[in-house]
């Protein structure tokens, strides 16, 4: 019967986040984290606000920006404020089925920060190598129908994945050594048979953050194939530029994520706790942050809206 992950389990009322043990200063990085949230907020926030606003910018490549706009909010708001309330406020409980729904919010929505930035490049992959036949290709409803396979395979997945934790049970300790409900963490704490749940978190971060990594790297040797077949010098430049601010959104978000999911997971090795905690906390929270300054805001379209919006304000100051 241990074996069985439907058996009946043992769960218990509330997990205590240890977040960090010994690192010192720990509450001025909370609150750099605090200011991070705010930024992320305000720009993701603003990026949403002026995408629905100017219909100019209702296209496919623009509701891929507004998409990962969301899911940059969503995703941070899931887990900074807990962190907030956890480590600054010294209220470390956290009931089981909130922290079942902590834990199923940000992996569906750090599954989607993964798939997001591989539509990114998928856009960027149809304009620079079918440039003519752009908007016959990379249209409104094929845009839709991408993003909203996405979504339901994020949202599907991980209601199986958080699924199966519950059916764990968690008879020793309730101490969770992360800055969240972490997966792992959580689920070694079990007393019981927890290879079902360790072989799903193998297998689905192989899937959300290798498959669309791959999906990437493809797209980025096609555009490089398309480049390279430009007669222009000028032309060749000009292309590659329009992927500058994108390569550096997939190197702050896979890198980091990568290293520590593959160590903690499929090598099985327990890193330090408190080294897992910052580097995982900073991998999660930093993108979503980021994103909307060095992709979303710079892009020439919304670049030329902000100038706009901020000239029409300086008249309005300047009759007032």
């Amino acid at each position: 019967q241990q074996n069985d992950p439907w058996s009946i389990s043992l769960c218990p009322v509330r997990f205590y986040i240890i977040g960090f043990t010994s690192l010192p200063f720990a509450n001025l990085y909370f609150i750099f984290l605090a200011f991070v949230y705010v930024v992320s907020v305000v720009f993701n926030t603003f990026v949403i606000y002026i995408i629905m606003v100017d219909h100019r910018l209702h296209n496919p490549k623009f509701m891929a920006v507004g998409n990962l706009a969301v899911v940059d909010l969503v995703l941070n708001t899931c887990i900074i404020p807990g962190m907030l309330k956890a480590f600054l406020a010294k209220n470390n409980f956290v009931p089981f089925n909130l922290c079942m729904v902590q834990m199923y919010v940000y992996y569906s929505f750090i599954s989607m920060e993964s798939f997001s930035i591989a539509v990114l490049a998928y856009d960027r992959m149809i304009a620079i190598c079918f440039p003519l036949r752009h908007g016959s290709i990379n249209t409104m409803t094929s845009m839709s129908c991408i993003l909203g396979v996405i979504w339901c395979f994020c949202l599907g997945i991980q209601i199986f994945s958080t699924a199966i934790m519950t059916r764990l049970s968690y008879c020793d300790s309730v101490n969770v050594y992360s800055y969240f409900c972490d997966y792992a963490p959580v689920f070694r704490l079990a007393c019981n048979d927890n290879t079902l749940q360790w072989a799903v978190a193998s297998v689905l971060s192989l899937v959300i953050l290798l498959g669309p990594l791959s999906f990437i790297i493809l797209s980025y040797m096609s555009i490089l194939i398309a480049v390279f077949r430009m007669k222009s010098v000028e032309s060749r430049v000009k292309a590659l530029a329009t992927c500058t601010e994108h390569l550096i959104l997939v190197a702050v978000f896979f890198f980091p994520v990568l290293i520590i999911f593959m160590v903690g997971l499929l090598a099985r090795i327990k890193p330090d706790p408190d080294l897992r905690v910052l580097s995982l906390s900073l991998a999660s929270c930093i993108p979503p942050c980021l994103n909307p300054i060095v992709y979303s805001l710079k892009t020439k379209e919304i670049k030329s809206k902000v100038l706009t919006m901020f000239r029409r304000i300086k008249v309005q100051v300047v009759n007032d």
